[in-house]
């Protein structure tokens, strides 16, 4: 053909709106074919759009709940061996949100709660206090039980008593355990205070210019009424996405429950510790157990958010909706140590799933969360694209530094326990914790699948091992930044974009064939290192 009869590159974006058919499908086409099945997300791929700016610049600010937005729409599953308390503030000083799983005593759950809302503190409001008469021996124990020093020391002893000095980890270097409280205190000229009713912001320029660790905060009597520590300074500045509570500046935390009466007691313990947000723990969340605890916590704690499932269809999540649900969890069977799918035959594919219950919550401002089947930046990058507001990571975060357990070694590997929470390991666990409040506390593990009644108990989950992580500090950015890059391949430099262009056809998929998966992934080499970060 003569080079004459082409088409100049001026035309070539005006002869592009002569095509019938953009390329790829529509989310809606990619789902609504009933003779292809449900779709798991290394079924499909989204296709690139415009990059008109950096990676840097993308936005993965997200809605979990009606209330509660995140930085980063990542959050850790309430299994015992991924979320405990040091999960729980690793994933919020880094922008996302741990959820403290049930499988133990109700009064410990409470402590973990309240250990991680005691990590970052805006005002502290109930400090702990010493009198004159303490000794050093008592500051000691406090550093050793609660991990700090700088203890107010007021006339009483107590939050509201007149302050007369602060008792550093300086002041009682090199002391007898013996000495008064009173003999080694920082007072006078020494001690910096802030009057009370100033803002967060005052207190924290005074505290700063101080040099101090501690601020204290007294009335115009000189009472003590607050405490401000610079270590949250320190940590405001080295996790600028963490999430918190937007008046107190502390953490936000979540914890799982179950659905039975003595979860309501449970309930109660938490809310005291200081609670956010309550995640329903059930693996088929359309139950009248689930309907009822929704509708006595919104009557009862108003003020808690509520993530009621799991669900994988629109009418569970319409039940649930309807019920007073803040947010979804979608997933049954998708996980990689779950069998349920296996066991009942009951479950659908996690990509169809979560696009058939967000497409339905949308509609009520109801977010959903992928819970399941996230095994790559990728897939978590899919179900945004699908309609979740995020994520729940079990397995992707188990192994790594801050999950509970202790490490083994296997064949030269560094490895750590991870099992299903639906597994005879976890049900055992369970029932050794509550061995002496059986009659009051029904055990999470089968609780969570209807089982507690059980003659024979039945697994839906697995108990293996996941290869070291390392920390998630390192991990969780790893995430981040890859989550980035795929939108900015997506042409969409935040969430909520990508969302409302899903859903109006102008983002578009395409389907994988089998072959096309080994195509996508690492082939035809005689063997190679996969690192996936530095």
């Amino acid at each position: 053909m003569a080079s004459s009869s082409f088409l100049s590159p001026d035309q070539a974006m005006k002869h592009l709106e002569s095509y019938k058919h953009s390329d790829g499908l529509s989310v809606r086409e990619l789902m609504d074919s009933k003779a292809q099945g449900g779709l798991t997300y290394n079924d499909f791929l989204v296709l690139p759009g415009h990059i008109d700016f950096p990676a840097s610049a993308v936005s993965l600010e997200s809605r979990v709940t009606k209330k509660t937005v995140l930085k980063t729409p990542f959050l850790s599953s309430p299994m015992d061996t991924v979320t405990e308390t040091d999960m729980a503030i690793a994933m919020a000083l880094l922008g996302g949100l741990g959820v403290i799983h049930h499988n133990l005593p109700a009064q410990m759950q409470a402590d973990m709660v309240r250990a991680v809302k005691k990590f970052e503190n805006g005002f502290i409001t109930d400090p702990i206090c010493l009198s004159p008469n303490n000794t050093v021996a008592d500051v000691w124990a406090i550093k050793e039980k609660f991990g700090f020093c700088g203890i107010p020391i007021t006339d009483s002893g107590k939050l509201g008593g007149k302050l007369l000095g602060i008792v550093t980890g300086r002041d009682i270097q090199f002391r007898p355990s013996s000495a008064t409280t009173e003999s080694v205190m920082t007072q006078g000229a020494d001690l910096v205070t802030g009057p009370s009713g100033i803002t967060l912001e005052q207190a924290n320029e005074i505290l700063r210019d101080s040099k101090k660790g501690k601020l204290p905060l007294v009335d115009s009597e000189g009472r003590l009424v607050a405490l401000l520590a610079r270590s949250d300074l320190l940590k405001n500045k080295d996790y600028p996405l963490a999430s918190k509570q937007a008046d107190s500046k502390q953490l936000l935390c979540a914890a799982a429950i179950g659905t039975r009466l003595p979860d309501r007691e449970r309930l109660r313990l938490l809310v005291e510790a200081g609670l956010d947000i309550v995640v329903l723990d059930s693996s088929q969340g359309n139950s009248v157990y689930q309907i009822e605890m929704i509708k006595w916590i919104k009557s009862e704690f108003p003020q808690i958010e509520v993530i009621a499932g799991n669900v994988v269809t629109r009418e569970q999540a319409a039940v649930l909706i309807a019920a007073g649900a803040d947010g979804l969890r979608v997933g049954m069977g998708s996980g990689s140590i779950c069998i349920t799918q296996e066991v009942t035959a009951v479950g659908r594919p996690q990509a169809t799933a979560v696009f058939a219950v967000a497409e339905f919550a949308r509609q009520f401002g109801v977010p959903v969360i992928a819970d399941g089947g996230i095994s790559n930046v990728g897939h978590i990058a899919k179900a945004l694209s699908l309609g979740a507001s995020a994520v729940m990571m079990g397995g992707l975060l188990a192994g790594t530094t801050e999950s509970p357990g202790e490490y083994f070694y296997n064949e030269g590997k560094r490895l750590k326990k991870y099992r299903g929470m639906g597994s005879i390991d976890a049900m055992d666990a369970g029932t050794q914790a509550d061995q002496k409040k059986l009659d009051e506390i029904d055990n999470a593990a089968t609780s969570r699948y209807f089982s507690e009644g059980d003659a024979v108990r039945v697994a839906q989950g697995v108990a293996g091992s996941v290869q070291d992580k390392g920390s998630l500090r390192k991990f969780v950015p790893y995430l981040y930044a890859g989550l980035q890059h795929s939108l900015q391949d997506m042409g969409t430099d935040s969430v909520a974009i990508m969302q409302d262009r899903a859903f109006s056809g102008e983002l578009r998929f395409e389907l994988r064939t089998a072959s096309a998966q080994i195509e996508g992934g690492v082939h035809g080499l005689h063997s190679f290192e996969k690192r996936l970060y530095s």
